[in-house]
C-alpha cells in the first residue's frame, strides 16, 4: 500500500544512484520474489482487517468501540507490513498504488513497468480474497459467503474519492520529499484516521475492496457496490496525482 523506505532499500542495494520512487523495489529483487510479497502482504491486510472485524463484533454490540478494534488492528497490522515487506517488493498492497506508481513511470519518473504492474495487480487481488477466506476460516465463518453489506450511497462513495486522494498525496508527497523512511508510521496512521473521518471507513484499495466482498462480516461490502466504489478509488488515484503535482511542484533549476 505505500513506498520502500530508503533506509531499508540501500541495505540491499548499494548503488549510489536516487532511489527509485514511490514504491520501486530495489532492481535486484526478483520479480517472483515481489510477487510473493505482494500477494501475502495483501493477504495479510485483509485477514486483519476482516478477522479484527469478527473479532470486535463477537466482543462487543458497540459499534463505535467494533470500529475502534477493527481501525486499531489495521494500523498496527498495516504498519508491521509495510516496515516488513516494504524492502522487498514497495509494499504497494493496492492496485491504485502500483496504477499511479506506474503512469508517474510512464512520463519519466521512476517506478513498475508494464511487466511489473501486470504482476502486481492480480497478486494483489488473489491475496486478498485469499486474506478473507483465511480469516473466514480463523473464526469458523462460511469461507466464502458473499457480504450483504450495501454500501452504494453517494456520501460513501465520496469518502472513497477522498480517502484514495488523501493515501496517493502522502505517499508520492513522502517520495517528492525524500521522507519514504516514515511510510510505515505515517501510511498506518493515515488509513486509521481515514477509518473515522470518511464516511466509507476508507477502503481505498481496489484489491482489498474485492476481498472484503467475500465475507458477510463486519468489514465485508455487497458485491454491488465493488464496482463503484472501485471506479470512486481511480479518480481518487487520479486527484491524489493532480494534488501531488500542484503542491510538491518541482522548480527549473538554471538561470530563468
Amino acid at each position: 500500500m505505500t513506498a520502500t523506505e530508503p533506509a531499508a532499500s540501500d541495505a540491499i542495494v548499494t548503488d549510489p544512484s536516487p532511489q527509485p520512487a514511490p514504491g520501486a523495489t530495489p532492481p535486484r529483487t526478483p520479480l517472483a520474489a515481489r510477487a510473493a510479497a505482494e500477494l501475502v502482504g495483501t493477504a495479510a491486510l485483509v485477514a486483519i482487517v476482516v478477522g479484527s472485524g469478527i473479532q470486535a463484533t463477537q466482543l462487543t454490540d458497540d459499534v463505535a468501540l467494533q470500529l475502534l478494534a477493527n481501525s486499531t488492528a489495521t494500523v498496527f497490522g498495516l504498519g508491521v507490513l509495510i516496515a516488513l515487506l516494504g524492502p522487498v517488493s514497495g509494499a504497494h498492497f493496492n492496485p491504485v498504488v502500483t496504477l499511479a506508481e506506474w503512469w508517474t513511470a510512464r512520463r519519466g519518473g521512476a517506478g513498475v513497468n508494464a511487466r511489473e504492474l501486470a504482476v502486481y495487480v492480480p497478486s494483489q487481488i488473489a491475496g486478498a480474497i485469499a486474506g478473507a477466506i483465511l480469516a473466514d476460516a480463523m473464526f469458523g465463518e462460511p469461507l466464502v459467503k458473499w457480504s450483504t453489506h450495501d454500501r452504494s450511497a453517494g456520501n460513501l462513495l465520496l469518502g472513497e474519492v477522498v480517502a484514495t486522494a488523501g493515501l496517493i498525496l502522502l505517499i508520492f508527497g513522502l517520495a517528492r520529499t525524500d521522507r519514504l523512511r516514515f511510510a510505515p508510521v505515517a501510511v498506518a496512521s493515515y488509513i486509521g484516521a481515514a477509518y473515522w473521518f470518511t464516511s466509507s471507513t476508507s477502503f481505498a484499495n481496489p484489491a482489498v475492496t474485492i476481498g472484503r466482498a467475500f465475507t458477510d462480516t463486519f468489514a465485508g461490502i455487497a458485491p454491488a457496490s465493488v464496482p463503484a466504489f472501485i471506479g470512486m478509488q481511480i479518480i481518487g488515484a487520479v486527484v491524489g496525482l493532480a494534488l501531488v503535482a500542484v503542491i510538491f511542484l518541482r522548480g527549473k533549476t538554471g538561470a530563468e
